[in-house]
């Protein structure tokens, strides 16, 4: 039990998947604008990231070591990504269209979102068990949503801030960043 409260808590904030091994920057730049909708993607990515790490995880586990071809591992993961994606993409579509239009680009981008398919790829290489992956795996895509919402509301205060012209916008937004992710590689030391 303390291992797994250990992996909660260096997912969340150790290894924080945007500030400290900076994947996911697409989203976090340009879904962060608002809070709405940082709030949506960080719950749509934990979604496809929840299942797509327990099925890359299963089918890696039960198919690809078991028929000794691992080497096949990226595709077969990348394919599950996509497929998980669109099922995502469709029922937001259905059930919460203001969320879905406030995505925009951005949630078929969850597919070849880095973060995805890295934390699919972590549990892997860190040879994590089912149990340890499903941690893993939450603790990350909250800690992503955590610090999504953080920036979110920073950019919002951004915008009516008296920045200077040469520095509104992704500037500021990545100065910002930058300032974060700083703070977030101190927490390990």
């Amino acid at each position: 039990m303390d291992n797994l409260i250990a992996l909660a808590f260096s997912a969340f904030i150790l290894q924080n998947i945007i500030l400290t091994q900076f994947l996911g920057i697409c989203p976090f730049i340009g879904v962060s604008t608002k809070r709405s909708s940082a709030l949506g993607m960080g719950f749509a990515v934990i979604f496809v990231m929840l299942i797509s790490s327990s099925v890359t995880w299963v089918l890696y586990t039960y198919v690809l070591e078991t028929l000794d071809i691992v080497y096949m591992r990226t595709i077969v993961f990348i394919l599950v990504i996509a497929a998980l994606v669109q099922m995502v993409e469709t029922f937001l579509k259905k059930v919460s269209p203001s969320l879905y239009k406030a995505l925009g680009i951005y949630l078929p981008l969850i597919t070849t979102n880095c973060a995805v398919l890295g934390v699919a790829v972590l549990n892997i290489t860190n040879g994590h068990s089912f149990i340890e992956m499903l941690v893993y795996t939450t603790f990350i895509g909250l800690g992503f949503l955590f610090v999504i919402y953080i920036f979110s509301m920073m950019r919002e205060k951004l915008g009516r801030a008296p920045v200077p012209k040469a520095f509104k916008g992704a500037p500021i937004a990545l100065i910002v960043a930058a300032v974060l992710a700083i703070i977030f590689t101190r927490f390990g030391d």
